[in-house]
């Protein structure tokens, strides 16, 4: 291989982010060189990767290979500035850090940074603004001492706010916990009351029921007394004539004694019992109605909870349909009727007439609203990243969509069966909320303050976009915009 160059300047061969000579150097997909470590620092940091040069940005993060090429060169560059520029310095005990292979004389030492440098390393802090502040002294020994302190101070200090924020996350999910055992205790305190009432209307029903089986039984026995009496009185009339010897007489009272007292016929008489069919069950339709009385009730302080999770999304146009039209705050979509003719971007939809928006979630817990009001069709929720944009693909959580759909009177939950839903009259707002490490998906009426559907077990294990498809404007109809409206919680 030829020698390097020497009339090369040290920006040939200086990695862009960290402005030093190139330390294992990787190549980019769109062509541009960066130290390893420097590179996946550098996206480490990033929701999206792209190109610190060129901006370009990956779909999916590249896995940069050593550009072998560049890597010798910049050795071969590295090792003639040393012969170069000190040719007569001798090893001492304190070596230059950042030298690889024979390690240089270090000429100062940074507090900040804990590295000892020689000349030639030493540079870009003679000339980078920011590196300038930093505070250099002699060369001190042992000074990665200092710096291993250093990273375990910040792996400590990591740990104390990793712990703090499971702290605070429990502390929210106590008063959440709160506020849902006190709902819960509204529904079964009422539920309690009404059934003690049930069951003491109940209990009133039956023993009016036996009331009136007593009462009737009561004089049916005292009609039969009295049948009995009068019977025993014609009895008593009856078994003198068997004495007497009077024929005149016996005959006189017998024509009065062949006519027996008025009495019931018996044989077809009983004691009514009285009919309890259908109490129990109007007891139980009324504490039905009770228990969907105070679960209507329930949303209002569901949604209220939910809404305080409130994010800010707008729409992002490099995602957007080529038909769609946004609105310049990125707050409203609808259906221009055009395709307009757009750059080719990886991240855009181009079979569906769909439009994400900038913002990604991967964790915790978010919530917005959208305004449907005088649209015939609309499909909004959330997506995962990896969705596909460019080919048909069935909509369902299987795929990555999340989603509420209306279409020819129809409300839907997407899903693999499609889960129908009942059409609410003068649907007009409906709040998205998702617990990203719950695995829920939920849907409301915000207008009824009312719960729509939820979809409860979600695995996610990317980020989340909020997706938004306004539907076909066709002859005019349609035409009305989705727009993503300001949560007020007073509604």
């Amino acid at each position: 291989m030829a020698s390097a160059n020497t009339s090369w300047s040290e920006e040939n061969f200086s990695c862009p982010i960290c402005l030093d000579v190139f330390s294992r150097p990787v190549s980019t997909p769109c062509g541009h060189n960066f130290c390893g470590s420097c590179i996946n620092k550098f996206w480490d940091g990033q929701v999206q990767c792209k190109c610190p040069v060129c901006n370009k940005i990956f779909d999916t993060r590249p896995d940069p290979q050593i550009n072998i090429f560049v890597s010798e060169m910049a050795d071969q560059f590295r090792t003639t500035v040393r012969v170069k520029e000190q040719p007569c310095f001798e090893p001492v005990d304190i070596p230059c850090d950042v030298c690889t292979g024979t390690q240089l004389t270090a000429v100062k030492s940074c507090l900040m940074c804990f590295t000892s440098y020689c000349q030639t390393h030493l540079e870009p802090h003679q000339r980078v603004a920011s590196l300038e502040k930093h505070r250099l002294v002699e060369p001190m020994d042992r000074l990665l001492l200092g710096k291993i302190e250093a990273e375990v101070q910040q792996m400590i200090e990591e740990r104390k706010l990793k712990i703090k924020e499971i702290k605070d996350t429990v502390e929210i999910r106590k008063k959440d916990a709160d506020g849902v055992i006190a709902d819960g205790g509204q529904v079964f305190t009422a539920l309690i009351h009404r059934v003690e009432k049930c069951r003491d209307d109940f209990n009133q029903t039956v023993k009016e029921g036996l009331k009136t089986t007593e009462k009737q039984a009561e004089d049916l026995i005292k009609e039969l007394e009295q049948e009995i009496e009068d019977l025993t009185n014609r009895s008593l009339e009856v078994k003198p004539l068997s004495h007497t010897k009077d024929h005149l007489h016996f005959l006189q009272t017998f024509r009065s004694l062949t006519d027996p007292p008025p009495t019931r016929d018996w044989r077809t008489v009983e004691v009514r019992p009285p009919s309890y069919a259908g109490t129990l069950r109007r007891s139980l339709d009324q504490l039905e109605e009770t228990l969907n009385m105070e679960m209507k009730k329930r949303p209002d302080s569901e949604l209220k909870r939910v809404q305080q999770y409130e994010v800010d999304v707008t729409l992002d146009p490099d995602t957007a349909y080529p038909k769609l039209i946004l609105s310049e705050d990125g707050k409203q979509v609808h259906d221009g009727g055009e395709e307009k003719k757009l750059p080719d971007n990886p991240k855009r939809f181009t079979r569906y007439t769909c439009v994400l928006t900038r913002q990604s979630f991967s964790s915790g817990r978010f919530y917005f609203e959208v305004q449907v009001k005088d649209k015939t069709g609309w499909c909004l929720g959330v997506a995962r990243e990896s969705i596909d944009r460019k080919s048909w693909t069935k909509w369902n959580p299987e795929t990555g969509y999340w989603t509420l759909s209306h279409y020819k009177d129809v409300l839907l939950f997407s899903d693999d069966p499609d889960v129908h839903l009942p059409l609410r009259a003068e649907l007009q707002k409906v709040g998205v909320f998702v617990d990203y490490d719950e695995g829920l998906v939920s849907f409301y009426d915000v207008e009824a303050r009312v719960h729509i559907y939820s979809d409860t077990g979600c695995t996610f294990t990317e980020p989340l976009y909020p997706i938004f498809y306004p539907g076909s404007c066709q002859k005019g109809t349609n035409s009305a915009p989705l727009i993503i409206s300001p949560v007020n919680q007073t509604d």
